[in-house]
């Protein structure tokens, strides 16, 4: 399991993807680097309903699996997806806000030779 904290950007409407799996797609804001990073989650099945209790501006810590799969399109290309499966989004505590650990470590990082490139 992993745990990201970050601002709630965009939550979506729920999903009914076939009669037996739905999945709700929310954003979460990470400004705690030098580029802030949107990152999309998704709740499946009754995971979807724990957004009810969220809205969009509010601080949260979500915790979650991160997923990868294997498909072969119909020209036999092999391609590889990824999607991030929230388990539970719990409200950010007061002070937790992901930052760099100290603005020591973060000037030594910038006199290495940072280039700023996003990527």
């Amino acid at each position: 399991m992993y745990t990201l904290k970050g601002e709630i950007k965009v939550i979506g409407e729920t999903q009914n993807i076939t009669d037996s799996f739905k999945k709700r797609e929310f954003v979460v804001l990470d400004a705690s680097g030098q580029y802030p990073q949107t990152i999309m989650f998704q709740a499946v099945q009754d995971r979807c309903d724990m957004l009810n209790a969220v809205k969009v501006g509010d601080m949260v810590e979500v915790v979650f699996f991160l997923r990868g799969r294997e498909w072969t399109n119909p020209e036999g290309v092999v391609k590889y997806f990824n999607s991030l499966d929230a388990w539970k989004i719990n409200p950010a505590s007061e002070g937790s806000s992901a930052a760099p650990a100290s603005a020591e470590n973060a000037e030594t990082f910038v006199a290495e030779g940072d280039d700023d490139l996003p990527f």
